[in-house]
């Protein structure tokens, strides 16, 4: 059954493009004005992070951020395959931040957010890294799709880890050089085990894995914040946060990340993954404040 739904996929894929943004913009149809797929996460996420703006304003950045969204989704068939040579057209990044850190660095933690296109951005930096490129994703339940994303994602030398195997997976790579990608905007899974800090204005829990495993390992910070130049066209622009992550005290290194990805969205307001509920966990001064950062 695999390699049947395979080969449907992969003829797919070499569909044109302006038949698969076709699709795209069908599906966003059917997703923003007749389903209205998380339509009441995604507007109370950007009246919570632009209370400033109109409702009109707001109304244009769900709409933009449908676009992107479900664009990523369709792009993913084309993806199946896509060749180096398209994906360096397609992909632009400033990997040399990266890669000259080969020579005098063994071990580098990117951080992001939940930004558009990731899936671009995983194959364009894999592709191009000097360093073996660590992933951590969610796998999914379906058998059949999971093993079809998983080739997608680590067709380039990207090496994937689930992430309820993280903690036990990745001790292997640890002795060696590596570049593991890692999001700054995870909702933890036990907010006692977070740092609180304001997201856009607002106290908000974020996971501690990132910066308690910088510390451990003594890993060097990039920050990549990657989005959409034109339709079907993705950047990346990434920056070197810092060598020595123990100089920072506890819970600043989070909050000066999580305050690279609040610029950008700000910059940049539809890039970002607004059906993800950002601000489930209310904060509840009692118990929190001691972890507030």
């Amino acid at each position: 059954m695999y390699y049947f739904i395979y080969a449907i996929f992969y003829t797919l894929s070499f569909l044109p493009r302006r038949v698969i943004y076709g699709i795209s913009d069908f599906f966003y149809c059917i997703a923003y004005y007749i389903i209205g797929y998380r339509k009441k996460v995604v507007f109370s996420n950007l009246a919570i992070a632009f209370p400033e703006k109109t409702e009109k304003e707001r109304i244009r950045i769900a709409k933009d951020f449908y676009h992107h969204f479900i664009d990523s989704l369709v792009e993913m068939i084309k993806l199946i395959s896509i060749s180096k040579e398209e994906v360096r057209k397609r992909f632009s990044v400033n990997i040399e931040v990266l890669n000259n850190l080969y020579d005098t660095t063994d071990k580098v933690q990117i951080i992001a957010g939940h930004f558009f296109s990731w899936e671009y951005a995983n194959l364009g930096v894999s592709l191009e890294s000097r360093f073996p490129f660590v992933a951590v994703y969610m796998p999914l339940a379906n058998r059949i799709f999971e093993k079809m994303i998983y080739q997608l994602r680590s067709k380039f030398g990207t090496i994937l880890i689930p992430a309820p195997e993280f903690k036990n997976n990745f001790q292997q790579y640890i002795k060696n050089k590596y570049s593991l990608v890692l999001v700054a905007d995870q909702n933890p899974g036990d907010p006692v085990n977070a740092f609180w800090l304001p997201f856009f204005g607002k106290m908000t829990a974020f996971v501690k894995g990132p910066e308690n495993g910088a510390r451990a390992n003594n890993t060097t910070i990039l920050y990549a914040n990657f989005y959409s130049v034109k339709r079907g066209y993705y950047k990346a622009d990434i920056e070197l946060i810092t060598k020595e992550p123990n100089k920072f005290s506890e819970g600043e290194l989070t909050k000066l990340l999580v305050k690279k990805v609040e610029d950008s969205v700000k910059k940049n307001p539809s890039n970002y993954l607004w059906s993800h509920r950002r601000w489930k966990i209310d904060f509840d001064e009692e118990k929190y404040r001691k972890l507030v950062v």
